[in-house]
């Protein structure tokens, strides 16, 4: 008998099975991270251990594909859900179909029985920040100390007040109180261990900011929250006021290289008209 069309057979289902696991652990790390722990407790969302023993497969199946349908229509769990989120609806993940739905969800069941899934998320200290926490984070964020991984310091797209002479960057929403918008700690942390926004996901997919440089962005973050405020217009005040002033002196200097010129030129002429009339 031959066994060979049989074992290809097999290999290809174990491959194809491998494929799909990866491909849901990677829609996971990109899209559900940020908000969501396997076994790390809750964030914004709820820790998905032992999610399907929770609500029937096919309810959570519909959820991922659009979870504001689901509220909209008034569905019981999909409002106890927002509540213990404060308000907050997941949103619904690009590219997310049925079919990556059943993925992710046998990957889930896959990671909760693990002794500790891959997706438990960063898990920070509780301890009270020191000033040399705070100091460090601040340098990250001003890019005075380089990023491990040599990502963009955060000052490029990002302000925090009373940071830097001339603020910081515009594209980006100002981080003064991004602690409290994110309720706390662990929040944050793993918002920055996987930033769920386009820009950020892009940016940082393949420089990862490391543990040991979230904790102090952590801190310098707290500290941020608790000066409170907001970014005034200071810096963009200077900034502008800069920029007049160099505008002024530019003027200045091609106004006198200008007169130089005219006297060059016309004592040129004077002597021209000199030696003629001799």
């Amino acid at each position: 008998m031959n066994r060979k069309p049989l074992y290809v057979i097999v290999c290809i289902v174990i491959a194809a099975s491998t494929g799909r696991a990866q491909d849901a652990a990677d829609f996971f790390r990109q899209n559900c991270v940020s908000c969501h722990t396997v076994g790390g407790g809750r964030l914004t969302g709820p820790d998905l251990k032992n999610v399907t023993q929770r609500k029937e497969r096919a309810w959570l199946i519909e959820f991922l594909q659009n979870p504001q349908a689901m509220i909209d229509k008034g569905d019981p769990y999909a409002l106890k859900l927002q509540q213990e989120a404060r308000g907050v609806v997941m949103p619904a993940a690009s590219g997310m179909t049925k079919e990556r739905a059943q993925a992710l969800l046998a990957m889930l069941d896959a990671e909760s029985k693990l002794p500790k899934s891959q997706f438990a998320g960063m898990q920070i200290s509780d301890r009270p920040f020191t000033p040399r926490d705070v100091a460090q984070g601040k340098a990250i964020f001003l890019g005075d100390r380089r990023l491990v991984n040599a990502g963009p310091a955060c000052l490029s797209c990002h302000t925090v007040k009373a940071t830097a002479a001339l603020g910081g960057g515009r594209l980006g929403p100002d981080l003064t109180r991004v602690y409290e918008r994110l309720q706390g700690r662990k929040n944050l942390a793993a918002w920055l261990f996987a930033p769920a926004t386009p820009m950020m996901a892009t940016t940082f997919k393949q420089h990862a900011l490391k543990p040991e440089e979230i904790l102090p962005l952590v801190a310098f973050f707290e500290d941020a929250a608790r000066r409170g405020g907001q970014d005034d217009s200071a810096a963009r005040l200077n900034f502008f006021l800069l920029g007049l002033g160099g505008a002024a002196l530019a003027l200045a200097a091609m106004d006198a290289m200008w007169k130089r010129r005219f006297r060059s030129v016309r004592r040129d002429l004077v002597e021209n008209a000199r030696r003629v009339a001799r």
